[in-house]
């Protein structure tokens, strides 16, 4: 089993280059304004494989089967090394299920490496939801994402999210007096919400699947706020948090966008055009807010403009009325070209995910591939 250096987790890491770089030139590849080639000799330099403890979506095997499996698309291009990167995804997924399983059944709380989306299950459920829809694996990623979601007792004896982490929102290492419990996309309970919404509009569901998404749709509704200024969220929220007077920057990872996507997909899995409704008034007075929109200060995915973009188109294809969110691309776009490009070639954060935002959103373009999956907005 191979394990993380710090070489290989910059060689094998999505968010960043060569991995994350990738996703750009398959795009490119796939429409045919770039070679293939060019992705071969990028993924080339990439073994052997992380395949530890610390593999998922976002490093390692996982994350090359994710990129390959983009590069496949309905062809037979690299069948060989998916084959075999499948049957390595499947292993470390049990390992990681019956580890969370024991950490719930010793009655402790979970930390985002176990269940988020760029380190922990919910990101491994969204790889096998594209490369085995049908397999245990999944329903196993599934299932354990229900138990996620039942209540817990906290030290003090009262009760708490399944969710909620022993360790504070920023210093992953550090605990804080009394934990806390995250709402963002990408290290909160929308990253969960999202993968069983998605999971359930495809019809692969488990016991419990319905009844969890609503138990975290109600929580979300607890600690929502609505006002003159529209609807909002806190980012995180421990014992004594109250919400934010102002909104948090419109980020995918964090912001209004991705917590309303991912509640627009459970919406319409539910079959509740109530929640489905209000989600999407939330993005669109943040998108008509100027003084939300100018808290974005870069093109990334993760952070900035590019992620926004992306978001909205996503939640356009499914809205109630697309018209009032594509209205908004060409600003979102002129905003992320007046920004300074990033430093960086990666994925979440550099010039690769800017430019798969850009590109996706030109007008009358649509992407070759759904490389925005691993944001789970697809």
């Amino acid at each position: 089993m191979t394990t993380a250096s710090s070489s290989n987790a910059t060689r094998q890491s999505l968010a960043h280059d060569p991995l994350g770089t990738a996703l750009l030139l398959i795009e490119r590849a796939h429409q045919g304004t770039g070679a293939w080639l060019a992705v071969h000799s990028q993924l080339a330099a990439n073994g052997p494989l992380i395949e530890g403890t610390e593999a998922s979506l976002f490093l390692g095997a996982p994350a090359m089967t994710y990129v390959l499996h983009l590069a496949a698309a309905d062809s037979n291009r690299y069948a060989g090394a998916l084959h075999a990167l499948d049957t390595i995804v499947a292993t470390h997924t049990r390992r990681r299920l019956d580890t969370a399983h024991a950490r719930i059944d010793s009655g402790t709380q979970t930390s985002f490496a176990e269940y988020d989306l760029l380190r922990g299950l919910t990101g491994l459920g969204a790889l096998l939801l594209r490369r085995a829809p049908e397999g245990d694996p999944l329903k196993g990623v599934l299932e354990y994402l229900v138990r996620l979601t039942e209540p817990i007792t906290g030290p003090d004896g009262r009760a708490l999210p399944g969710w909620w982490v022993w360790h504070g929102p920023t210093h992953l290492d550090a605990p804080i007096p009394g934990g806390h419990a995250n709402a963002g996309l990408a290290h909160g309970i929308t990253g969960p919400l999202a993968l069983l919404a998605l999971a359930a509009r495809r019809g692969i569901t488990v016991p419990g699947h319905h009844d969890a998404m609503l138990r975290i749709c109600r929580w979300l509704d607890r600690i929502r706020q609505s006002d003159h200024a529209g609807t909002r969220w806190p980012r995180w929220i421990t014992a004594t948090t109250t919400v934010p007077d102002h909104p948090a920057t419109p980020s995918w990872c964090y912001g209004t966008p991705g917590l309303a996507r991912a509640q627009q997909l459970a919406a319409i899995a539910l079959g509740d055009p109530h929640q489905q409704r209000m989600a999407e008034q939330a993005l669109l007075a943040c998108l008509s807010d100027p003084l939300q929109l100018d808290q974005l200060t870069n093109r990334g995915l993760c952070h900035g403009v590019g992620g926004l973009l992306r978001t909205v188109q996503r939640v356009a294809q499914d809205a109630e009325d697309p018209a009032a969110f594509k209205s908004h691309l060409p600003e979102l776009r002129e905003r992320l070209l007046a920004l300074r490009p990033p430093e960086d070639d990666g994925l979440l954060e550099g010039t690769a995910g800017a430019a798969l935002a850009f590109q996706s959103a030109e007008a009358d373009s649509e992407p070759a591939t759904d490389w925005d999956a691993c944001l789970l907005l697809c």
